[in-house]
This record gives C-alpha cells, structure tokens and sequence, in this order.
C-alpha cells in the first residue's frame, strides 16, 4: 500500500491550534464564496436579532457559525414545552428557565469567538440603544406592536431591517432601508387591534426556512454579495414550494418614514 502523507494545521507550544488558524479554517470553505474581505467584514459586523424563537434563533445561529462578530439578541421570557418543536437553541432540560441565557450558552458553545449580548427583554423604546449599535437588525418577532416599535427605531437609527415573517407554510421576506424602501408601517398600516397571545400554527421546519433566508440576506448585506430585497417582498409556500415576488412602493403619507 502506497504512504500517504496528510497535512496538520500548524499548533502551538501545547498542541493547540492557533486562534489565526483555527479561523483559517473553520471559514475556509464559505470564503471561496465570499472571499477574504467579505469574511472580515463579517467579523467586524454587528447583528441584532430580535426575538430568537424559531425564526430569530434559526438566523442567529447560522450568522453565529458564518463568523459575525457580534451579535444583540432580545427575547422575554422562560422556555416551554410547546417551544421545542422549533426553537433549537433552546433544551428540553431548560424548560422553565430564562430563554435568552440558554440561547447565548448554546450559540457559545457553536461558535466561541462570537461576542453575544443577550437581553431578557421585549422590544420597546427602551431598546434603542441595541438597534443604534447593529449594523443590521433582523426582526423576527411574532406580534406587530414589537414589530412596529423595532421598525421606528430602524428607521429613526437609519438602520437596515430585515423584515423576516412566516404563517403556517408560507414564508416572506423583504429587507427594509430608511429613506430608501418601505418601512413596516408602509406596508401594514398600524391600527388599533386587540393582539391575541402567540398560537398561530407553525411547522419548526417552515420557521427555520425563513430563518436561513433571514441569516442569508444579512450576510449578503453585510459581505455587499449577491442582491438584497428591496423594494421587493419574496413569498415561499412551502407545501408545493411555489413562490412570486412583489414589488413594493413607500407610502410618501406614512407616519413613521415620511420626510427619511
């Protein structure tokens, strides 16, 4: 049998692999795409993600392992039974404990050169300091109120929003950028409305879609690859995975961004 020689990654003065090297390697694959200016780019870039549910925790782990440096994530409340069909930063051994922490413990343990702020919090005015400090915000909060409150501080910040939704097996997603797209408010009116407590049906599958898609479009931003969604919503229907896209125009008499 012919000898075969393979190559060691270059180790230290205990046999540990250099942080250089081990970051070498863990994005060498993703920066044939991206290339090495993208990749640094994703290093210096901060995401808040807001709500880390099926959806946001889908987003933040995939930016997590892609290599962003840091990440802002926002969500209230314990873990429960009904959560585990979908939300796969959380542990079925956590139920009754803080979601967040068990969040940031799980995105540590995937990637431990990420720098994660979590906070056991709603969306509300009081998060504006979070959203001036991103780069970039993905919303994916389930009730409009938060996500009304998060799309004003967006656009008063002047921050880019991607605005990642989905209902039963239909997924939507469109990024929006002050002074430049539609706002959530062009798009779904505010109005007075009585908001039932989560319970809308989900498939963990159908969220974890929009959340990939949520996670690919902030690293196609941050990396200035491919091409946003602009002005422009994608809808998915998972069942036949048909999907159109529509095209999407401001609202010159909206209360939020009218004058951005």
């Amino acid at each position: 049998m012919a000898n075969r020689r393979t190559s060691k990654p270059a180790t230290g003065l205990h046999g540990f692999v250099s942080a250089s090297t081990r970051e070498s390697l863990r994005y060498e694959r993703q920066q044939k795409l991206l290339g090495a200016e993208g990749q640094r780019k994703l290093k210096e870039a901060t995401v808040m993600v807001a709500g880390i549910g099926g959806l946001g925790g889908t987003a933040a782990l995939y930016l997590a392992a892609a290599g962003i440096g840091r990440l802002i994530l926002a969500h209230e409340g314990v873990i429960r039974e009904p959560d585990l069909n979908r939300q796969i930063l959380m542990d079925a051994d956590r139920i009754g404990k803080e979601r967040i922490a068990t969040a940031v413990r799980n995105l540590k343990r995937i990637n431990p050169d990420v720098d994660i702020e979590g906070h056991n919090a709603k969306i509300t005015e009081e998060s504006e300091p979070w959203v001036r400090r991103a780069d970039l915000v993905i919303d994916a909060r389930y009730d409009f109120p938060e996500r009304y409150e998060l799309n004003r501080l967006c656009v008063a910040a002047g921050k880019p929003l991607v605005e990642a939704a989905m209902y039963g097996f239909e997924v939507s997603l469109t990024t929006i950028v002050p002074g430049l797209t539609p706002c959530l408010a062009c798009l779904y009116p505010e109005r007075e409305q009585e908001w039932e407590p989560f319970g809308f049906p989900v498939l963990g599958a159908t969220s974890g879609l929009a959340g990939c898609l949520a996670a690919m479009e902030a690293v196609k931003w941050i990396a200035g690859v491919g091409r946003p969604f602009l002005q422009v919503m994608h809808r998915i229907y998972t069942l036949d995975m048909s999907s159109y896209v529509v095209s999407l125009r401001r609202n010159p008499d909206c209360a939020c961004c009218k004058g951005i």
